[in-house]
Formats: structure tokens, C-alpha cells, sequence
């Protein structure tokens, strides 16, 4: 199982000092990956602890590979209905390319009301428009000649289609994870995704696909190592492939890079 770290992209936290502070610290630190969220129109009345500040994801990334060499970089989850699918396509092939095919693409469907509102985007069709996305990425990074609203045309550049995650719960979400992705990116404790895992797993099995990625985020009592051990140990025997520890508030980027630090100390039990 490999360690990844959540970075804040939202509220005072995100400033470019500090997420550049923590990502050189978390690729420095040898830890696997690191991730942002996605949320584009944050209404006045959910604003609390963001402010209603959030970074683009797909540009945040880009940013963050140009200060790091080697850590993945994964958006935890990319809404795609908000988002027209070529332009979309585009910015995800240009990321994988300049990042040297780096990039995770958690995607997911969506759920706050106000935002699909603010794009313009049905709510009720979320799923549909997601499928769609999906179907279309998978087609632009596997040919270098697409077709879309009749025009055909020269998709390029086309690295290495990323691994795509879906995020979302189970049965749907695993039923999309079949169809288009890599993997699966759930949230919640586990003894409620272990049932999931478990069907993901057998159903990729008999599909003849390969083992699938299961990645989702705990927080770690990093005070406390032997129970650290022991939540370790509960998330690899349930299958999970990669563990984000995140998910809460910081105040300095000093602070999270005491985090990191932290968290990085397990590597070696991972790996021993």
C-alpha cells in the first residue's frame, strides 16, 4: 500500500507559498501522491472554512509539477459534469504531458445543487454527462484522430492516458469504475467500504481485468504509533492500494509539513 497526503487548495491555506511549501516537502519526503479537490461556485451560505476560495484543480497541478519531480498528482475528484469534454480532454492530456505522466484523474459526478446551477448543468443528468465525459477521454487517448459534433480532428498530444479513478459509492460508482477506469475513490470509514471493495475486486476479477486501484483518505493519529500500525494494516488487508492521510485543517504550511513528516515515517513500514 502506498502513502499519499491531501493539500489544501481552498481557503486562506492555499496560497501559493504555502502549497508550494507542501508539495516540494511531500515529494521531498518520498511520499507517493498528493491531492486537491474541485469545487467551482461555492455559495455564500456553505462557505465555512473555504471562504468560498478554491483553486482550479487542473491548473493548481500544473503548477505543482513544475516545483516537484516525482510525486503523482491527483484531484480528489475532478467534477467532470461541470465541464464541456473537449476542452476537458485537452487540459487533462496537456497536465499528463508536462507533469511526465504524473497525473491520478479522480473523477466524479457531483452533488451540490447551487453549483450545477451556477454552470448551467442539469443535476438530474449528472451521471449521463459524466458517462459521456468518460467515454470521450477514453477515446481521445486512444487515437490521434477524434470525432466530435461531426468534425473530425487530430487529438494531440496524447501521452499515456492517466489512471483514471471514480470517485463515488458503490454500486454505481464500482459499475462506472468497470466500464471506464482504474479504479475506484471512495470516501468513509472502512468497515462501510470494505463490502465494496470486496465486490469491486471479484467483479474485476471475472471481467479479466487487472487488480484495480482502490485509493480514499483516513487521518492517521501520527502521536500514537502503534495504533498508526494497526490502521495501516486494517487499510492494506481491506485491499485499499493507496492511502491519502488529509482531510483536515492546517494553519501554516510549517504545520503540514510536520504532517508530512510524519506520515513519511511509516514508508518504511510499508515497505518492510
Amino acid at each position: 500500500m502506498k502513502l499519499g497526503i491531501n493539500i489544501r487548495n481552498m481557503g486562506p491555506q492555499s496560497t501559493r507559498e504555502t502549497l508550494g511549501a507542501c508539495a516540494v516537502a511531500a515529494d521531498d519526503a518520498g511520499l507517493d501522491s498528493l491531492w486537491i479537490t474541485d469545487h467551482i461556485a461555492i455559495p455564500p451560505d456553505d462557505a465555512e472554512g473555504s471562504l468560498g476560495r478554491y483553486l482550479d484543480p487542473l491548473v493548481t497541478l500544473a503548477w505543482l509539477a513544475g516545483q516537484t519531480s516525482r510525486i503523482k498528482l491527483g484531484t480528489a475528484v475532478l467534477i467532470l459534469p461541470y465541464r464541456p469534454a473537449l476542452p476537458t480532454a485537452k487540459l487533462v492530456a496537456t497536465l499528463q504531458e508536462l507533469s511526465g505522466e504524473r497525473l491520478m484523474l479522480g473523477v466524479g459526478i457531483g452533488w451540490m445543487e447551487a453549483e450545477f446551477r451556477a454552470v448551467g448543468r442539469s443535476l438530474a443528468r449528472r451521471g449521463a454527462d459524466s458517462d459521456e465525459i468518460l467515454r470521450f477521454l477514453g477515446e481521445c487517448f486512444a487515437n490521434d484522430e477524434v470525432t466530435l459534433n461531426g468534425q473530425t480532428f487530430l487529438f494531440k498530444p496524447r501521452p499515456i492516458r492517466p489512471p483514471i479513478l471514480i470517485g463515488g459509492r458503490a454500486p454505481h460508482a464500482i459499475t462506472r469504475a468497470l466500464r471506464y477506469g482504474d479504479g475506484w475513490l471512495p470516501m468513509g470509514p472502512l468497515a462501510k467500504l470494505r463490502p465494496g471493495i470486496d465486490a469491486y475486486r471479484q467483479q474485476a476479477a471475472d471481467a479479466g481485468k487487472a487488480p484495480p486501484q482502490i485509493v480514499t483518505f483516513a487521518g492517521l493519529p501520527l502521536d500514537a504509533s502503534a495504533r498508526c500500525r494497526e490502521i495501516l494494516d486494517e487499510y492494506r488487508d481491506a485491499g485499499v492500494t493507496t492511502l491519502v492521510v488529509g482531510g483536515g485543517r492546517y494553519e501554516s504550511a510549517e504545520e503540514h509539513i510536520d504532517t508530512i513528516a510524519g506520515v513519511a515515517e511509516y514508508l518504511s513500514y510499508l515497505t518492510g
